[in-house]
């Protein structure tokens, strides 16, 4: 176990790596943030770009920068915004927490909504109630997030005001950006744990269990369930690591302060550093989840070991 975790790390370092150097180098193709600074004032001279750039380390060489920037997030220092001045530290540790939140309380929604459909749905294969669940599935995956969003809003936002429409006023307002995420999520987690669950049910040992006399409903949960959720914890560690990097659309709708407004900003004013920063602890998540999914398997399956 102990040599498999050291092997996973050092891969996730090399991908880290990898990630980091890829967006520093094309964030650096989108332009000079010393000329967007001065976007809808006369043009800088020649003398001023100069020194803006001397102040902000752009003129350096390219190797030069990234080598920088990797020591100070060793070191836990993300660098600083070209634009606010803030430490980027400090603007991720503010928006992670809003990013968390709405990335889980979309997967937590669309758990609660597959485990029971997906069971529902192998259990009574080629039923009228089988049938139902893969059309609604399929329907959910049919809409797009942001349409969903914005017909939440009209619905339960503008006309029945049961809940905020937009912004951050509190635990409330994370219902209708995470109903819009989960819902859709919940669409292929469903097909996931449905197809996944038929592959099981016809094993030998569930075919045992069921001869000996065990009621189906404990062969199902205790028996086949744990064995089918291995591709659905997998899928699941996935998707909520691709949530944490692709709410930006939804944050946009709803006027979420998550980091995918952070990043968006700061590919529009060149900020290196934000950018790179936000990536960077993105990046650092998403290998975790992927570690600890590894790590899940031989809890949910002891016939896998980790040589």
């Amino acid at each position: 176990m102990l040599t498999y975790l050291l092997q996973r790390l050092l891969q996730s370092i090399f991908v880290l790596v990898g990630i980091t150097l890829f967006v520093a180098f094309t964030i650096r193709l989108s332009g000079d943030p010393a000329v967007a600074m001065f976007q809808g004032a006369s043009a800088p001279t020649s003398e001023q770009l100069a020194t803006i750039r001397e102040k902000l380390g752009t003129d350096r060489p390219f190797l030069q920068q990234y080598v920088s920037f990797v020591a100070g997030v060793v070191q836990g220092d993300l660098g600083t915004s070209f634009r606010s001045g803030q430490p980027v530290a400090r603007a991720v540790a503010q928006r992670f927490p809003a990013t968390f939140s709405l990335a889980f309380g979309a997967l937590l929604i669309s758990l609660v909504l597959a485990l029971p459909l997906g069971v529902l749905a192998a259990r009574r294969r080629g039923s009228a109630g089988d049938l139902a669940v893969r059309v609604a599935s399929l329907l959910g995956l049919s809409f797009p997030n942001f349409w969903l969003g914005i017909m939440l809003i009209l619905i339960f936002g503008v006309r029945l005001r049961w809940l905020p429409p937009s912004g951050y006023e509190g635990p409330v307002s994370l219902v209708l950006p995470a109903l819009t995420l989960g819902l859709i999520l919940a669409s292929t987690t469903t097909r996931l744990v449905r197809s996944a669950l038929l592959d099981v049910l016809g094993e030998q040992y569930v075919v045992t269990a069921r001869a000996k006399g065990i009621r189906e409903g404990r062969v199902v949960v205790r028996h086949a369930l744990r064995t089918a959720l291995i591709p659905v914890v997998t899928f699941i560690g996935l998707q909520l690591g691709g949530l944490m990097g692709s709410v930006v659309i939804i944050e946009q709708v709803f006027a979420w302060p998550g980091l995918g407004t952070l990043a968006l900003n700061a590919i529009s004013f060149r900020d290196y550093p934000m950018l790179q920063g936000t990536i960077t602890v993105l990046a650092i998540f998403i290998a975790a989840i992927n570690l600890v999914v590894d790590l899940s398997y031989a809890l949910l399956d002891p016939r896998i070991r980790y040589a």
